[in-house]
């Protein structure tokens, strides 16, 4: 095949460009190496900031969402006994986010990219990139038993912490930079009617909590655990139990209900720096990583490509390579503040067993301040809903 721009992987950041770009009139092939009802069907939850909830709509791809998606004006923290709620919505103009799973999401994209007339290459393997310092890259890969090649202008590494992209940029060309938590979180879902109308951030004695939602009759919460922690050791009434005291609040009940879905998850950052060579561009989870607590992924994720599309569309339409030249650079910037806002939520809502009682009473101290100084609440807020996409 022979296609202007080659993409790696249908998650988030591969289905959004190529939507972005199908807009511009830029052809896009996307290849992934799962079949589509697995992408479709791994569970995972989802917070869109006002942009990307913006841009889903500006593209017409939001109908389900608004539909079915659950929007929220601020945040609840709780600690001390006490809770205290955050006005996004009258901290920062009227912008709020909005819950609707990634898998949900990529549902939406992958039918309307198809009902475009799209080409989706899904149960692809052996991917291997040719000439990527050069003005006419290649990707090799397999379906089946046939070895294929797909022949482009510039190639989009949407492939995942895991994918062949980043690997592809050369360890003397790139420099990464990681920190693993000392903690991670066990994920439930569960059948049961919301508990409160918003998200609750709860830094407990006992560890991080955080409550969600998915649907009127599915729940999402989280407890922070051990990452080595063996799931079996968490029968559905020590889930629960544990859940109760975390998110323990006089006159206020958990409302509980039969759990289908438990898993523990890892925390890490990570950011690799630059985010191009040659005619290679990585985006997403390819080129970074953030905790959940921020709720950043998809958005910075999407943020990307955003970018990445703007500078493809200038070279095509009018020979322009400054916006590509510059996109690590361009991305990188914001994808430094998402990393910081990732890791002051994580380290401020969660217990460090290496820390000091000193830094725990500072995180303490963040927390009183954060809910007390309108100045600290706006700028969390600014963050949360999500910062402007830089040109």
């Amino acid at each position: 095949m022979r296609t202007q721009v080659g993409i790696i992987g249908a998650g988030p950041a591969g289905l959004f460009l190529a939507h972005l770009l199908h807009r511009a009139g830029i052809e896009a092939v996307i290849l992934e190496n799962r079949g589509r009802e697995e992408i479709e069907g791994t569970i995972r939850a989802g917070v869109l900031e006002q942009w990307t909830v913006d841009l889903m709509n500006q593209m017409g791809l939001g109908q389900r969402m608004m539909r079915e998606g659950h929007f929220h004006s601020g945040v609840t923290f709780q600690f001390g006994g006490e809770r205290h709620h955050l006005d996004f919505e009258g901290l920062t103009g009227g912008k709020r986010v909005t819950v609707y799973a990634q898998h949900e999401v990529i549902k939406d994209l992958v039918a309307a990219r198809l009902a475009d007339g799209g080409t989706i290459v899904f149960s692809v393997r052996d991917v291997q990139f040719r000439g990527l310092d050069g003005t006419a890259p290649s990707i090799a890969y397999r379906v089946g038993d046939r070895d294929e090649r797909l022949d482009c202008d510039f190639i989009a590494g949407c492939d995942g912490f895991h994918g062949p992209s980043r690997k592809a940029i050369p360890a003397a060309h790139r420099a990464e930079y990681d920190k693993t938590y000392p903690f991670g979180w066990l994920g439930i879902l569960a059948e049961a009617p919301p508990s409160w109308h918003e998200l609750i951030y709860s830094r407990h004695e006992r560890g991080f909590a955080l409550l969600s939602t998915r649907s009127p009759e599915i729940q999402r919460l989280y407890v922070q655990c051990d990452p080595e922690d063996d799931i079996a050791n968490w029968s559905d009434d020590r889930i629960w139990s544990e859940m109760g005291m975390r998110f323990g609040f006089p006159g206020w009940r958990l409302i509980e209900g039969p759990i289908f879905q438990k898993s523990i998850l890892g925390m890490r950052s990570f950011v690799c720096d630059p985010m191009q060579f040659g005619r290679l561009f990585i985006a997403g989870d390819a080129a970074h990583i953030v905790p959940p607590t921020g709720a950043k992924g998809l958005n910075l994720a999407v943020a990307d490509v955003v970018v990445l599309s703007r500078a493809l569309e200038a070279w095509y339409r009018l020979g322009r390579a400054d916006l590509l030249d510059r996109y690590s650079a361009t991305c990188l910037r914001r994808v430094w503040k998402a990393e910081r806002f990732s890791w002051y939520m994580t380290t401020m809502l969660h217990l460090d067993p290496g820390e000091t009682p000193f830094e725990r009473r500072i995180h303490i101290a963040d927390l009183d301040y954060v809910v007390h100084s309108r100045a600290a609440m706006t700028a969390l807020a600014e963050n949360y809903v999500g910062l402007p996409i830089e040109e």
